[in-house]
């Protein structure tokens, strides 16, 4: 690589900017994926918008490939560095700029933490629905390039429904400033659109307008067993009936995941004595000055009664349902309780989710008897995640064989290989099984029109 290109890359920003080779840290060099670390041959921290133009604009120019980062908490390898190209991370653009009490929007540096919008809006007595396991790790630009999903889609959407205005810079270095507050704005293409969800393929995502909504006043949570799928159908029917737009969460849990987690979690509360065929967590939140937890009990009484569900319980302190929330998000400790995982983050139609589950289950233990298959996710935004483990196989997991496996079952099923998490190097393979081959060279045609000389986050996507 010529010497004249880190020179120049050093010279045309700040101070303590730039880092290159060996000074490089290790936790720059990979994502969350599990894929190999890799090197880059610089790290640029860029402080403003207007270093990053400069950076992509000469990698542009040289044709050095260039791969954007935010908080690295990605499970598909898009962030993952190209050996002799540029690795940015947006860390030091982070802050929260303005909050718009009226409009009820909040302008953000895209290097700002999940958590920190969360907390900054809670002080400003609003509230931003966007939630993750990862919120304390992940950054806003992260999870708007993924268009990232998490526990509250039912209610309020994806990422992409919560953005109103993006600046974002172009792969030559071009900087596109749109950071509009309205909700309605009809005045052309929603160019946002295109950059939400592209992986950092497209361009550059910078700073955000996002869409704050009114801070709920009584949240209810409560964890129901029931007999099998065709009765968590049927709870979801009746809590979208009942409930309306209170129904803020619907979180479901197979017994392989609930056994598993409290088995090997002694602090994790089982939240029944007695066991059930499929687990629901679902949570109630609202404007009602009486709460919502009458609301959420008269809706699951009548299916008690109906049979439908075989045991519920109630959260009636905060602390109560910190603690059944604890069982769905100890999905950060499967290094700890099953070491290496094989992990899946995939959509399918609602009513053939058990079917679904059945089938992975089966077909795994098939061929691997002494496999972990677990299975849980947002049932109400069609999204199931599965988690396998092959004790016998210990740290060389049967990655290959298994994606195979169940991308071939998601074909089959009319789904999608992924529906939160994106698809960056790890699922590229399988993206025809999602996509129609229409759609994959109409992806490719844009990507080739804003980045002629595929230098910016190359090899991603397809």
């Amino acid at each position: 690589m010529p010497i004249t290109f880190e020179l120049e890359l050093q010279s045309a920003l700040p101070d303590n900017t730039v880092t290159f080779g060996e000074a490089i840290e290790p936790k720059y060099w990979h994502d969350w994926s599990g894929l190999a670390p890799v090197q880059p041959l610089a790290l640029v921290r860029p402080r403003t918008t207007q270093d990053v133009s400069i950076a992509m604009a000469l990698c542009n120019e040289r044709r050095i490939a260039l791969v954007p980062q935010g908080g690295l908490t990605g499970l598909a390898g898009g962030a993952q560095p190209v050996a002799g190209g540029v690795a940015m991370s947006l860390e030091r653009m982070s802050g929260v700029e303005e909050i718009d009490a009226v409009m009820g929007t909040m302008t953000v540096l895209a290097g700002t933490r999940l958590s920190e919008i969360q907390d900054a809006a809670e002080a400003a007595g609003l509230y931003f629905p966007l939630d993750l396991g990862a919120r304390g790790s992940c950054s806003i630009g992260g999870n708007l390039s993924t268009n990232a999903g998490g526990n509250r889609v039912i209610c309020y959407g994806m990422a992409r429904d919560q953005v109103l205005g993006l600046e974002y810079v172009l792969p030559d270095g071009t900087i596109v400033s749109s950071l509009n507050k309205m909700i309605k704005n009809n005045a052309g293409y929603d160019l946002k659109q295109l950059f939400i969800g592209s992986e950092g393929t497209l361009g550059i995502i910078t700073r955000v307008v996002l869409r704050l909504q009114a801070k709920p006043i009584s949240i209810a949570t409560a964890m129901c067993g029931c007999r099998d799928y065709e009765a968590v159908l049927t709870l979801l029917k009746t809590a979208r009936a009942k409930l309306g737009p209170s129904l803020s969460a619907f979180e479901v849990m197979w017994p392989s995941f609930v056994d598993c987690m409290t088995a090997g979690l002694p602090q994790l509360r089982k939240p029944f004595a007695e066991a059930h065929g499929v687990y629901v967590l679902i949570e109630a939140s609202g404007f009602r000055e009486e709460g919502e937890s009458a609301h959420l009990e008269a809706c699951l009484s009548a299916l008690l009664e109906e049979g439908a569900l075989t045991d519920v319980v109630i959260g009636a302190s905060e602390r109560d349902a910190k603690e059944l929330w604890a069982l769905r998000d100890s999905v950060s400790e499967y290094p700890k309780v099953l070491g290496a995982v094989i992990g899946f983050d995939i959509g399918l139609p609602t009513t053939l989710m058990g079917e679904a589950v059945y089938r992975v289950q089966r077909e795994v233990k098939a061929q691997w008897p002494d496999a972990h298959v677990l299975c849980y996710g947002h049932i109400g935004d069609s999204n199931l995640h599965v988690v396998v483990n092959v004790p016998s196989a210990g740290a060389h997991q049967p990655h290959a064989e298994v994606d195979v496996l169940v991308y071939e079952m998601v074909r089959s099923m009319g789904g999608t290989i992924s529906a939160e998490h994106g698809i960056g190097l790890v699922k590229k393979p399988f993206l025809s099984f999602t996509r129609s081959p229409e759609e994959i060279a109409l992806m490719q045609r844009i990507k080739a029109a804003l980045d002629p000389h595929n230098v910016l986050n190359p090899g991603k996507v397809f």
